[in-house]
């Protein structure tokens, strides 16, 4: 089982050095313009999951306590991708979506690359769980500002596939 306190400082380390930090192949943009605030305000929670598909549905029916992100983690050798996958879109479909929730899927076993910068965390399984209509304003914002105009369309169709499509 993995140790909270060790995931925990991986994770904050993972959002000061990358998530938070402006990338030229992202049009001068951090992936997250929002994790710097979420950070210091720490208005997000960690957890060590232990199963995807029930730690999610537990999350549709008790919310994110109070913070704006709720991080679950799990160790990708005890929940391959193709299953990790699976659980967070049924999840999604089931529960979370209803809830005015979404569950956003990181996998080691996913690499998700976008103009050539790996936005993955690395190390752990993420499912990282929002409130969709949080997420949509927050994402028209910086729509507004060019944030997604050097990403590219087929990530955007992925990212968007349970969101409003911030830039129309």
């Amino acid at each position: 089982m993995l140790n909270l306190d060790v995931v925990k400082q991986d994770i904050e380390q993972w959002i000061v050095d990358f998530v938070e930090v402006p990338h030229p192949a992202l049009g001068g943009w951090a992936p997250c313009p929002y994790a710097r605030k979420a950070r210091l305000d720490r208005d997000f929670t960690v957890r060590v999951g232990v199963n995807p598909y029930f730690d999610l549905l537990n999350v549709a029916r008790d919310g994110l306590g109070g913070k704006s992100v709720l991080i679950i983690a799990y160790d990708p050798t005890e929940f391959f991708y193709s299953q990790f996958t699976s659980d967070i879109k049924a999840a999604n479909e089931e529960a979370l979506l209803r809830n005015n929730l979404l569950a956003l899927e990181d996998h080691p076993g996913d690499p998700e690359i976008v103009n050539g910068v790996s936005m993955n965390q690395g190390t752990y399984a993420l499912a990282l769980v929002q409130s969709l209509s949080d997420l949509n304003e927050k994402a028209q914002l910086v729509a507004k500002k060019g944030f997604y105009d050097t990403w590219p369309e087929e990530y955007l169709q992925a990212l968007f596939k349970h969101r409003k499509d911030p830039r129309t």
